[in-house]
């Protein structure tokens, strides 16, 4: 026997739930899939231009910015398909608001650790001192800083692996920034033999600093006794570079190391001599008595 058809024509009256949820959902795919292609194709786009012409020196903050209004827009697609489905109603009715509050509640109470990467994340973003590009370290490691997300920091390590950070580890934690400023000074220390004249290895360490290329004229490379060990004199000099990077500080050490072997090589002047100890005193050896 037929469905009996319902008096408006067309639809069986069983059918009729099943026609009306096929029609919300069609409407609720249609407008959230049109307000996120047409936020995806325009809207961002527009705002993260406008966001980096006024921020060219700031690649922390779009990638960021891209990243919210992605959760942004994602969001309201849900909103506005849920309005466009019949539901904008039970947002505003009472009884929902108050079953949307007690979910809210439970969300936060399970997404604590979430939401707190989040808000770490956008005091990270708003810190002019954090930048996308920079080498910190903190207790956990050290790197450059690549991109700050939604929940976590990605950051490049010094063997080349990337690591993904939670935000709060690093709003939590003390961070340091050593190549953070315009210049950045150099300590590097060396070992000289007691026998050799101190205040002649000073000045070609001293000299080794003025002549390198890198190496700023003010404030003044200088060098000093750091230390009297048991076995030779620490030595230590001091110079200021410009526009530091972690790259480039590790090579101009390097350089400088290779360029103060050279030239004491050249000097005579003798470098982190081998440790030796003096022993003195007397050894007896007492033989036993023995019955033939």
């Amino acid at each position: 026997m037929l469905a009996q058809l319902s008096p408006a024509g067309g639809v069986p009256e069983p059918l009729q739930p099943y026609s009306q949820a096929a029609t919300e959902l069609f409407a609720f795919l249609l407008v959230a899939a049109v307000v996120y292609f047409v936020g995806r194709v325009a809207v961002v786009p527009l705002l993260l231009r406008g966001v980096r012409r006024r921020n060219r020196n700031n690649p922390t903050l779009l990638t960021a910015t891209e990243t919210y209004l992605q959760v942004l827009l994602v969001g309201l697609a849900l909103l506005f398909g849920l309005v466009a489905a019949g539901y904008g109603d039970y947002l505003v009715d009472t009884d929902s608001a108050i079953v949307i509050a007690a979910l809210t509640f439970a969300l936060g109470v399970a997404g604590q650790e979430v939401f707190g990467s989040l808000i770490s994340g956008i005091f990270l973003v708003a810190d002019p001192d954090f930048n996308v590009g920079d080498w910190i370290s903190w207790s956990g490691g050290e790197g450059t800083v690549e991109a700050v997300d939604f929940r976590v920091t990605r950051i490049r390590t010094p063997n080349n692996e990337t690591i993904t950070v939670p935000n709060t580890a690093l709003t939590t934690n003390a961070l340091t920034r050593p190549f953070g400023r315009d210049t950045f000074r150099v300590t590097e220390q060396v070992f000289v033999s007691y026998a050799e004249d101190t205040e002649h290895a000073l000045m070609e360490l001293q000299q080794v600093a003025a002549n390198h290329d890198r190496v700023m004229e003010e404030p003044a490379p200088s060098a000093r006794i750091l230390d009297l060990g048991p076995d030779s004199i620490t030595a230590q000099a001091e110079f200021w570079v410009d526009a530091p990077a972690r790259e480039g500080i590790a090579d101009l050490r390097s350089d400088f190391r290779r360029r103060v072997k050279r030239r004491f090589d050249e000097e005579a002047l003798t470098l982190a001599p081998p440790s030796g100890q003096e022993l003195s005193g007397e050894v007896s050896v007492k033989g036993a008595d023995t019955d033939a």
